[in-house]
């Protein structure tokens, strides 16, 4: 159990992985630049972003993501309303911050 929020962890393992959020501790070091992250699976999906690797794909078409929370946002593009309408021209998204970087 944290003894800073009293949350409760069956492993000791992700008792100790939570105590990071508290201290700031950021121990796994990427190589290749300044980057550091409390958790190892974060540093790995951070490398992806050196080396390229697109490990998730999209069923709907053919784009892939370094992580699997940027194909859960776009595969929102396949199944949600459109409802953010450019006021420049027809384009519609499903999602705001796409409707603003389509406006830069």
């Amino acid at each position: 159990q944290c003894n800073q929020c009293d949350k409760a962890f069956s492993h000791k393992s992700n008792l100790i992985r939570h105590l990071r959020t508290h201290t700031g501790e950021k121990p796994h070091q990427c190589n290749q630049c300044d980057k550091a992250f409390s958790d190892k699976h974060h540093l790995i999906t951070h490398l992806r972003t050196h080396t390229g690797e697109k490990t998730h794909q999209c069923n709907q078409c053919d784009k892939a993501f370094s992580d699997k929370h940027n194909l859960t946002m776009h595969l929102g593009t396949h199944t949600r309303e459109k409802t953010h309408q450019c006021n420049q021209c027809d384009k519609a998204c499903s999602q705001k911050n796409s409707l603003k970087m389509h406006q830069r």
